[in-house]
């Protein structure tokens, strides 16, 4: 897909995806360079004794990666390490067992994986990969190279939060022989040190408490905006090595990452949509070719709302969601841009979006597993189907409405869906179909690039109503969606090139000449309503079933 492709006299690319970014290897890991170089400082020193494990989460990078440069600090050596757990990469979704990690995204992850490693070396480290649950592998870990502490990044979800309870314990049962005399060396037991760093705002330079975070995301904003600041980038020393000089050939040395036939996993390679190219490298070279190489920052919000091409929003969060890539690191950006080329409401609006990002992230810790269940945060109780027909006529994008279908096509495609695309295919579910929202959440959950738990099942619980601002309790009218944001039908030809045969105001629209409408529409008018009867209508007790495994 390229930007031509957009454009209303155009025809679909064929033939190839395109990658984003578009920068070839050489030019992006030459971005990701220079970006390394600017935040290196020769000053920086390390006054720490022994060796730091740093265990890799949801932080697969080097730039502005505190709990790394911590661990260099406060230790000689410093040994980074990735667990592929299996409860991730192998395991089912909680309540509708569909895979945890689909295919798209797990390959995803792997080339981070890969490019981590590389982006350690050129530091002087190196990384270390296990298959196994980290409980079971960190505390080994520990022992065999006489660690002092193993640095991490907090998250806020349950499953997360319970992998570092385990951790700490089972860290608190390795007994690790440090300096002194012989006969008087006095043994100590390995901490689990949890570093924040998954935000634009530090958690702890928030104006309130988590738990008096405000219920309404404009409240929050304003509040963290006028009294809140983002911290700087953490500096890099210009090597963070050695790695441990001992006890790595007690553990099987350095690894392996992971493939996708080792995980059980195949993708087909596509000739549609975009490619996502894992790592920080791919992630500092989008950076780089969106706001200074196109130039497409100036404009973002105006075209923010499109669903067709690489270039008309930024496509920053598969990276963010690996943490392949820093939201302090696009800020910064941001405002160099803005010095250097044009301050506007389209500069700004990147930072609100990554304030909406922040927002998820809080409310997750706030209100915990509530974001998961059916009635969300405030427990709204509702009927709902789980009728399995229509959801797999959703899923598989055969609903015989085009702007759902092509969106649905894309995701099991590319891993990949607008902004635009996921309200209206989250509406359509939930109000058009009266189906339970946690099946579409966890679809997404599968299949998408940029999955994190917080703004995945934030957005689903606001699309569904059931969010803690009830406000966002919304419907999109599918007809007004499509003149809006697809008045040509460009989109859904390019996903559906049956429909390229017709008439450009009636590839939307295509009657007879499609496939038969599997549900009607709520509302059939070009105004979005909020729906009034949703709740209280009764809806099929044909129950989806859970895949036995």
């Amino acid at each position: 897909m390229s930007t031509a492709a957009s454009s209303s006299s155009s025809r679909p690319v064929r033939g190839a995806a395109v990658p984003v970014p578009s920068l070839g290897v050489d030019e992006a890991g030459a971005v990701a360079d220079e970006a390394f170089q600017r935040h290196t400082s020769p000053s920086l020193r390390r006054g720490g004794a022994g060796v730091a494990v740093v265990w890799f989460r949801n932080d697969l990078r080097v730039l502005d990666n505190e709990a790394l440069v911590r661990a260099w600090a406060a230790s000689e050596a410093v040994l980074p390490v990735f667990c592929v757990d299996p409860r991730v990469f192998e395991g089912s979704t909680h309540y509708f067992g569909f895979p945890k990690t689909g295919a798209l995204r797990a390959q995803f992850l792997i080339e981070c994986l890969g490019d981590l490693k590389q982006n350690l070396r050129k530091k002087g480290l190196d990384l270390l990969v296990r298959h196994g649950k980290p409980e079971e592998i960190l505390p080994s870990i520990a022992k065999a190279v006489s660690a002092h502490t193993v640095y991490a990044h907090k998250e806020t979800y349950s499953e997360e939060l319970l992998v570092e309870r385990l951790v700490c314990q089972r860290l608190e049962q390795v007994q690790i022989t440090q300096g002194g005399a012989p006969g008087q060396k006095k043994p100590l037991n390995p901490r689990l040190q949890l570093i924040w760093g998954a935000t634009l705002y530090h958690i702890d330079d928030l104006p309130f408490t988590v738990n008096n975070l405000p219920d309404v995301y404009t409240q929050f904003r304003k509040a963290v905006e006028s009294k809140s600041s983002v911290r700087n980038c953490s500096k890099l020393p210009p090597s963070l090595g050695p790695p441990p000089s001992s006890g790595l050939d007690e553990i099987g040395g350095w690894g392996t990452i992971p493939t996708l036939e080792s995980l059980g996993l195949s993708v087909t390679k596509s000739e549609k949509g975009m490619h996502f190219i894992g790592g920080e490298s791919a992630a500092l070279g989008r950076v780089h070719e969106y706001f200074w190489k196109k130039d497409q920052l100036k404009v973002y919000k105006e075209t923010r709302n499109g669903m067709l091409g690489p270039d008309y929003s930024t496509k920053f969060s598969p990276w963010l969601a690996s943490g392949s890539l820093s939201p302090r690191y696009i800020c910064e950006e941001v405002k160099r841009y803005e010095k250097q080329r044009v301050a506007n409401d389209s500069t700004y609006w990147v930072l609100f979006e990554l304030i909406w990002r922040d927002y998820f992230r809080f409310l997750s810790a706030k209100y915990g597993n509530s974001i998961f269940h059916l009635g969300g945060p405030r427990k709204v109780v509702s009927k709902w189907s789980q009728d399995q027909a229509l959801f797999e006529s959703w899923r598989e994008g055969r609903t015989g409405y085009p702007l759902i279908d092509a969106n649905m096509r894309e995701l099991s495609t590319t891993g990949f869906m607008s902004n635009r695309g996921r309200q209206i295919v989250c509406s359509f579910l939930v109000r058009d179909m009266g189906i339970d929202w946690r099946i579409g959440a966890e679809w997404f959950e599968t299949c998408l690039l940029d999955y994190d738990p917080a703004s995945n099942y934030g957005n689903w619980t606001y699309g569904a109503g059931v969010g803690n601002d009830p406000r966002e309790d919304r419907y999109f009218s599918i007809p007004k969606q499509a003149k809006t944001y697809d008045p040509e039908g460009e989109y859904v030809a390019y996903w559906l090139p049956e429909l390229r045969s017709l008439a450009k105001e009636r590839r939307n629209f295509p009657g007879a000449s499609y496939i038969r409408q599997i549900v009607p529409l709520k509302f059939d008018g070009g105004n979005q309503k909020k729906d009034q009867q949703f709740n209280r209508q009764r809806r099929p007790n044909n129950m989806y079933r859970r895949q036995v495994k």
